[in-house]
Formats: C-alpha cells, sequence, structure tokens
C-alpha cells in the first residue's frame, strides 16, 4: 500500500472516530451538534494528529471549545487507541478551523456586490438551449 494512501486512510479513520469520541464526552460547556472536524493531519511519523474543527458561535465561543477540546485530548487519543491497530495512537492536538470561515466571509463580500455564481451557471445554461 502506498505511504501516502495509508496516511490518508488513517487520518479520515481518525477523523471518524474522533466524531464517534465526541458524542460519548460529557462536558455540558460544549455545544456538540455545533462542532465539525473538518479535517485531520498526521505527522510524517504518525505520532501527532492535528485537528482541525469548525464551530458555529461566537469566536469566544468557538476559542472556548477549543481548549474544551484540547484539555480533553487524553479521552480521545485513548478512544482512538483502543479502535485503531496502531504501535503508538497519535497525540491529538485541536486548532479552530478558520477555513470556513474565510469561505463565508468571501461569500458574504460577493453577495454584497451582486455577484451570484450559481445565478451566473444557470443563465450559461439557458443560453446553450
Amino acid at each position: 500500500m502506498h505511504p501516502l494512501y495509508r496516511k490518508a486512510m488513517l487520518e479520515s479513520e481518525i477523523q471518524k472516530l474522533l466524531t464517534e469520541a465526541l458524542q460519548q464526552l460529557r462536558d455540558p460547556r460544549l455545544k456538540k451538534e455545533f462542532v465539525t472536524f473538518s479535517r485531520v493531519e498526521l505527522s510524517k511519523d504518525k505520532r501527532y494528529a492535528d485537528v482541525y474543527v469548525s464551530f458555529l458561535g461566537s469566536p469566544e465561543e468557538r476559542r472556548e471549545a477549543v481548549e474544551i477540546l484540547n484539555r480533553a485530548k487524553g479521552f480521545f487519543r485513548t478512544y482512538v487507541a483502543k479502535n485503531l491497530k496502531l504501535y503508538v495512537a497519535p497525540e491529538i492536538r485541536f486548532y479552530e478551523d478558520k477555513g470556513i470561515e474565510a469561505s463565508v466571509r468571501v461569500h458574504q463580500l460577493l453577495n454584497q456586490l451582486g455577484f451570484d455564481p450559481f445565478k451566473r451557471e444557470e443563465e450559461e445554461g439557458e443560453d446553450k438551449e
């Protein structure tokens, strides 16, 4: 199996396991329904898993959620270790995914300018007929 393929498979599996573990996490401060693990990036030696998380909420709520997840990283690492056959379970580090926030901001700016890419595609489709 190609090393990059194996790495991608492990990242995907870790992402799924973290989602399962999140449902079992008991912390009333964390609104689980507003948390999404957007991607996982394993280090080359597979000792670290950087997990990018997107949230709905204010910047303060998002910052607090990242802190809560990082305080519970031992719980997540144990869950991953029990469900994956790895020599060493990766240390998990949570980061806020700013990419989704940036894409929402770009979409808002395009709307303010009156640019709708979906409307443009529909018009081009009608012109072809």
